[in-house]
């Protein structure tokens, strides 16, 4: 009897199916939605191990070299630019598999194309100025000079150079990364932008050998350490949605 009058009354009510359905399809939807949203920033952690180890890696390397003074055969820093080749295959295919980006994903995607810009015309700046004011200088008759004041070596020509030039890079590295770790309210990376500032102080008061080493602690903490972080948080979540 009740079946009987529970159907006689979802006849004269249609629409009440109908509400109750419409109901269950929406939270559904807004379910899979948040799901989407949740989704959309996923950073596996794979850019901030490539820059964290090839910068360490030339740092090293570099400190090395002026320590032992020996050349490997060719400036390794070279692998920091052919590091943006698999960089560049990164970010497209994870920008395939991101279905909802976010405002701030894409700001932050904005401080990192800012950032390589920046470092690129640095670089530039790098190479070209000293040839350029040396041509200058040729021009304008006179040279630039190492005298030794206690006269025990004899006066040596040298050519213009940017002085401490690897400070400016601490500047920058540490740029990008504060701000993508205030944005996303990530620890490992807001103490890695404040040890490369520690490095960019302790830069300014030593040689250039010496630099090398702070770059490497800053590329250490700014990206590697928060990389593998973010690699072993990704690969849980992925374990855990199998």
């Amino acid at each position: 009897m009740l079946c009987f009058l529970y159907g006689l009354f979802n006849k004269l009510n249609p629409m009440q199916e109908t509400k109750l359905m419409t109901e269950q399809e929406s939270l559904e939807i807004i379910q899979s939605m948040i799901q989407k949203a949740k989704a959309s920033y996923h950073d596996k952690g794979i850019s901030s191990l490539l820059w964290g180890s090839v910068v360490t890696i030339a740092s090293l390397v570099s400190f090395t070299q002026k320590q032992y003074d020996f050349y490997i055969g060719f400036d390794i820093w070279l692998i920091v630019l052919f590091a943006i080749i698999p960089q560049i295959i990164i970010s497209i295919k994870e920008g395939k598999e991101i279905k909802v980006k976010k405002y701030e994903d894409e700001t932050i995607d904005t401080v990192w194309m800012v950032y390589g810009i920046s470092i690129f015309c640095l670089v530039f700046y790098q190479n070209i100025t000293p040839n350029v004011s040396n041509n200058i200088i040729k021009n304008e008759g006179w040279q630039l000079t190492k005298h030794f004041i206690n006269n025990l070596q004899p006066d040596v020509i040298i050519t213009p150079f940017v002085p401490s030039i690897f400070s400016l890079y601490l500047i920058l590295y540490a740029l990008p990364t504060l701000v993508t770790g205030v944005t996303k309210k990530f620890k490992p990376m807001i103490f890695g932008a404040i040890v490369c500032y520690a490095m960019f102080i302790v830069s300014c008061f030593t040689t250039s050998k010496y630099d090398m080493l702070c770059g490497a602690v800053a590329a250490i903490s700014c990206w590697l350490i928060p990389g593998i972080i973010l690699r072993k948080k990704y690969l849980k979540s992925k374990a855990a949605n199998v």
